[in-house]
């Protein structure tokens, strides 16, 4: 009995997080009530005498396991190349959540956007406008945009729009740019990512920053209005994700008139505009052999302006990226001459070019493509929505097929969840908040749900979905789908080195700096951060034995309502997150980032909680309206089921033979014990009825789509077909009509058969389209 109060005095101290002083009280309490002998107590004050106090403590067991980590070369190996990545952004959310004990008041308590009447007029003009000039079938066709939709998009400085008002541009803020993109990729991904590369990683967004002012003044003016068509050049054969492997390199060295100048020699690939583009931000590794500038030969990786049409400057050459003909290109450059002052930031510029990149590739991840991500998501969710009401089979509405429905609701929940998690990151960056590991998650998370998205969507418009032509919206979204997968860093480098291999020691209350103090020889601070991180291993193991057994239930949840419960839930994943990730530090060390199965289950935990988080704010924030009940539920229940098997994958995997069994056995208990449940098929039934039958909860879900003359035409048919219903059942019925009623029924199947009419050609235009002629 006795040692049973004792574990359970134990797990509460440890939930509580109380104090190390308070364990050594409560020991004493329990010897005292146990009656146990004086010699119990002696051994007590001494190991509280050694402990409590900090230099003692140091001298006696810090020092002596600095020295053990020294001698065995046990110390983490961390480039000034990652360093610089790990330091590159702030810690947001995702820190909270990495803890294990998450501050859900402060994490509810981030801003949620909302646009300027200058945005919002620019949205319902100028980007309704311009999505008007461009049919995105012709684009297709002629391989290229309108050249009065070219000459409109600059005009009116959509190449601008991260660049402030007082140097030329627009100057909205990121969740304005953000929603500008969006709308865009609801109608044309070419038009989208034409808008979006310019003012994404480049030459505005680096000027911006690091640029010196008289660099401002010339370029970002031009960049605004289009005078200037910037692209930037990054990726080469040798180096995709891993952008610290450039090989294009530039030598320092002095003309004939003793001047010192750059010698450029550079290939890349992939570059979005480069065939086009008047100016190219280039990032090449810089050297200097005769170190004219005093500084050291290898001066490392630099970022620059390079002038299009500077002598041995390539761009003759386009790749045809799955047919999307967005401007996309190799770019290679042989010897080819620039000025230091060319330097982004001139010569303080020098060897910066690393810190640049990834600073900015840190901000920029969570914004352009979870915005063409979340328009193709609205898109699809609007088009199988409203396609489903006016295709009939059998007599029947699809809309009211169980199995259809079933696509539907998922495909609704998804399209809520996207929208919530990218307002949400969008919030934090408008109110200057740099989430690298968090935008991170939003590349992968969002273009992977693109992705299913519109595959869900297209299955419900089946045949009409995958036959080319004006009528058909979904299947250039589909052909751009891994497009998006692929740029700024392969999905699965993301999830795997990025998402938990840089945000686990990014992210975690203590692991970097007790890294940092390792490095530095700090004993005392080391110290510190050692006991603290022992301490929050105990918590979060105390955490995830009581969160488990109450199924959550013990987490005092400051959500009302249906979120509550989630939240309970989310506060549990995050405890058992937590453990294991410092479970797995401490097994596997340094390896754990080669072990990218295990680190990668680890980043899909991490992103459905931050994606739940978003859910649970955008719950909040809007308030519980029709509707966004069964859209939550179902949205989040599926996240919960995600992280379970990710969990289990862990659990199974995480060491190998007799050491991993305690591990496996934990797995199969969890199955018993799941966070997620299976989402019941009245709550998915109910999505689909909302949304194909509520104008106002469609729009909710799929707002800020470009609404062109298919997409209403889609809208009308979906409400004459709803307004014919019971026309339709008196016919079936064999029932008499009256004139009234058969011409309403007349005009609804008149647009019904145009909806679900599918393009067809003439076999000579069919092969003139191909270029080989009848």
């Amino acid at each position: 009995m006795e040692l049973l109060l004792l574990l359970v005095a134990a797990v509460a101290l440890a939930y509580f997080a109380v104090p190390l002083w308070a364990w050594f009280v409560a020991l004493a309490l329990f010897l005292l009530g146990c009656g146990a002998s004086f010699l119990w107590f002696v051994l007590l004050g001494l190991l509280a005498s050694v402990f409590l106090h900090k230099p003692t403590r140091a001298k006696l067991i810090t020092q002596n396991l600095f020295h053990f980590i020294e001698k065995k070369g046990l110390l983490p190996k961390i480039s000034d190349t990652e360093k610089t990545a790990l330091r590159a952004g702030d810690v947001w959310v995702e820190g909270e959540l990495f803890s294990g004990k998450p501050d859900f008041e402060k994490i509810f308590a981030n801003p949620y956007p909302k646009l300027s009447q200058e945005e919002q007029d620019f949205i319902d003009n100028e980007v309704n406008e311009v999505c008007a000039m461009t049919s995105d079938w012709e684009v297709f066709e002629s391989r290229d945009l309108p050249k009065e939709v070219w000459k409109y998009i600059k005009e009116k400085k959509f190449f601008g729009m991260i660049i402030p008002k007082e140097q030329g541009g627009l100057g909205f803020s990121a969740y304005g740019h953000s929603c500008v993109i969006e709308k865009l990729a609801s109608h044309s991904q070419v038009l989208a990512i034409t808008v979006m590369v310019p003012n994404s990683l480049g030459p505005a967004e680096l000027l911006l920053h690091y640029g010196t002012d008289t660099q401002k003044e010339y370029c970002l003016p031009r960049l605004a209005d289009g005078r200037e068509i910037p692209c930037f050049a990054l990726t080469e054969p040798e180096a995709g994700s891993d952008a610290g492997s450039i090989q294009s390199e530039g030598v320092v060295f002095k003309d004939e008139d003793g001047e010192v100048k750059i010698r450029l020699n550079f290939e890349k690939r992939y570059i979005t505009l480069s065939a086009i583009a008047t100016v190219i931000g280039l990032a090449f590794v810089l050297k200097d052999p005769e170190n004219i500038l005093g500084k050291g030969k290898e001066r490392g990786i630099t970022c620059a302006l390079v002038d299009a049409k500077s002598k041995g400057v390539d761009q003759t050459r386009r790749h045809d990226p799955l047919n999307v003909p967005f401007v996309n290109a190799p770019l290679v450059g042989k010897d080819v001459i620039i000025g230091i002052d060319d330097v982004i930031g001139a010569e303080p510029g020098l060897g910066k070019g690393w810190r640049m990149l990834m600073e900015s590739l840190a901000v920029g991840r969570g914004i352009s493509l979870p915005s063409t991500s979340t328009g193709g998501s609205k898109l699809a969710t609007y088009v199988a929505s409203t396609y489903a009401v006016v295709r009939y089979q059998f007599g029947l509405s699809i809309a009211k097929f169980e199995g259809i429905a079933e696509v539907l609701g998922r495909l609704g929940a998804s399209t809520y969840m996207l929208d919530a998690a990218k307002t949400f990151t969008l919030g934090a960056i408008n109110a200057g908040e740099k989430p690298a590991v968090a935008n991170a998650i939003m590349k992968y998370q969002s273009t992977e749900m693109f992705r299913k998205n519109v595959m869900d969507a297209m299955d419900i418009q089946g045949g009409a979905a995958i036959s080319r032509g004006p009528r058909n919206l979904l299947a250039h979204a589909y052909f751009g789908a891994p497009v998006a997968i692929t740029v700024e860093g392969a999905n699965i480098m993301t999830r795997t080195l990025i998402m938990f291999g840089q945000g686990m020691i990014r992210c975690h209350s203590y692991a970097y700096a007790q890294i940092e103090a390792l490095e530095a020889g700090d004993v005392k601070a080391f110290d510190g951060l050692l006991f603290s991180h022992i301490g929050h291993v105990i918590l979060n193991k105390a955490r995830v034995l009581v969160l488990s057994v109450t199924r959550g239930y013990a987490h005092v949840s400051i959500s009302k309502g249906k979120a509550r419960r989630y939240e309970q839930k989310l506060a549990w994943a995050s405890a058992m997150f937590a453990y294991l990730s410092d479970v797995s530090l401490g097994l596997m060390g340094v390896s754990l980032k080669r072990r990218e199965s295990v680190s990668g289950r680890f980043a899909d935990v991490l992103a459905q909680m931050y994606f739940i988080t978003a859910s649970l704010k955008r719950y909040e924030q809007e308030g519980s309206k029709e509707g966004d009940a069964a859209l939550l539920e179902v949205a989040v229940e599926e996240a919960f089921g995600k992280i379970d098997v990710a969990f289990r994958g862990i659990l199974k995997n995480l060491m190998p033979g007799a050491v991993g069994l305690p591990f496996r056995l934990l797995g199969y208990i969890s199955r018993l014990n799941p966070m997620g449940k299976t989402i019941k098929d009245s709550a998915l039934h109910s999505i689909a009825r909302i949304l194909s039958e509520d104008d106002m909860i469609r729009e909710r879900v799929c707002g800020n789509i470009y609404m062109g003359k298919r997409p209403m035409q889609l809208l009308e048919a979906t409400h004459k077909m709803q307004a014919v219903k019971s026309i339709l059942e008196k016919e079936k019925n064999d029932e008499r009509l009256i004139e009234g009623e058969k011409n309403e029924l007349k005009e609804a199947r008149a647009l019904q058969h145009e909806i679900i009419t599918v393009d067809a050609f003439r076999h000579d235009d069919y092969f003139k389209r191909t270029g080989l002629g009848a």
